[in-house]
């Protein structure tokens, strides 16, 4: 046996390493050092009821560790929870200049998930001279069905109720924001009106830059020197061990009927574009796109830190 593995085997094996084939498999585990080093830092905006890290609960899970690993500067932001899209704004503006004081750079590129489209897209407004790019991910830019739905509700319910209601959603915020290690304020109604359809509309007529005039279209790619770009999913059930798909997939119905019915659980098809579209169809939920809940996403589609990973070699290769 010996000898057959020595002569048969062995010399096999070895031709194999030796071939290309083997090499291109074997570059595939390694990591390429520079391929997501911008020019700029990365700044990443969370959603609503989102945070940066939160004890053992990472909500851009293993996306900073892995463009870090290729070459990028990441840093990670904490804005409320739930608020407005302006009191978000002033706040990620805040943390944006201390970022651009720390590190010493010209400019950074601006990410931002869920609500953090509008933080973002306020901050590039404020210093769009400090902004290289601006990218949206799952951005309600058009805002969307479900806030509306809440918010008829609401008012149906009227304000004492809500209010009630309201003040347990800012407990919940408060909390979110320590476990994070932040005591920040907490306005949920007033984060909800903000993603309602209207609400995203006067926004919108405040900060038009790369919002499409279409119903369905791109927005303008560079305005004011800012690149914008955009990507998200139409998906709702994409892991049957991540529990919070179900509740995504009921939600969804919110957009039964609607023009723009195609979405991910919260924001519909359409309503995620800003700028130029990468892509508005993954199989990703609201919160696959930025691989929560631990990674659990669709094994069948792109992972969403490759897609991460891969945006960022974009914007090193167009300088920014």
């Amino acid at each position: 046996m010996k000898r057959y593995f020595q002569r048969l085997v062995l010399p096999v094996f070895l031709l194999a390493c030796a071939s290309p084939a083997f090499a291109g498999w074997f570059s595939w585990f390694s990591v390429d050092s520079s391929y997501a080093k911008t020019r700029y830092p990365i700044v990443l905006a969370h959603g609503m009821a989102g945070f940066d890290k939160a004890g053992p609960l990472d909500y851009w899970y293993g996306i900073p560790g892995d463009l870090q690993d290729r070459g990028a500067k990441v840093y990670l932001t904490q804005v409320s929870s739930f608020e407005s899209s302006e009191v978000r704004g002033e706040q990620l503006l805040e943390q944006v200049l201390d970022i651009l004081a720390i590190t010493g750079a010209d400019k950074v590129n601006l990410i931002g998930h869920s609500h953090g489209n509008q933080s973002i897209r306020y901050v590039a407004a404020a210093i769009p001279d400090r902004i290289a790019s601006v990218t949206s991910v799952g951005g309600p830019t058009k805002g969307s069905p479900v806030a509306d739905v809440i918010a008829s509700v609401s008012d149906v319910a009227g304000d004492g109720l809500s209010n009630g209601v309201g003040s347990i959603v800012n407990a919940f915020g408060t909390l979110i924001g320590l476990a994070a290690g932040e005591k920040l304020p907490q306005d949920s109604l007033a984060g909800l009106a903000s993603l309602t359809t209207a609400g995203a509309a006067d926004f919108n007529a405040r900060f038009p830059a790369g919002v499409p005039t279409s119903a369905c279209g791109e927005g303008s790619y560079v305005v004011n020197g800012i690149r914008y770009y955009s990507w998200g999913g139409t998906g709702h059930v994409t892991n049957l061990l991540d529990p919070l798909d179900v509740p995504l997939a009921l939600v969804s119905a919110a957009f039964v009927g609607k023009a723009d019915s195609q979405n991910d659980g919260l924001v519909g098809r359409c309503s995620n574009h800003l700028g130029k579209v990468i892509r508005d169809n993954y199989r990703m939920n609201h919160l696959d796109e930025v691989n929560q809940v631990i990674g659990l996403t669709d094994l069948f589609e792109t992972d969403p830190v490759v897609v991460f990973r891969n945006h960022a070699n974009r914007l090193k290769n167009a300088g920014l």
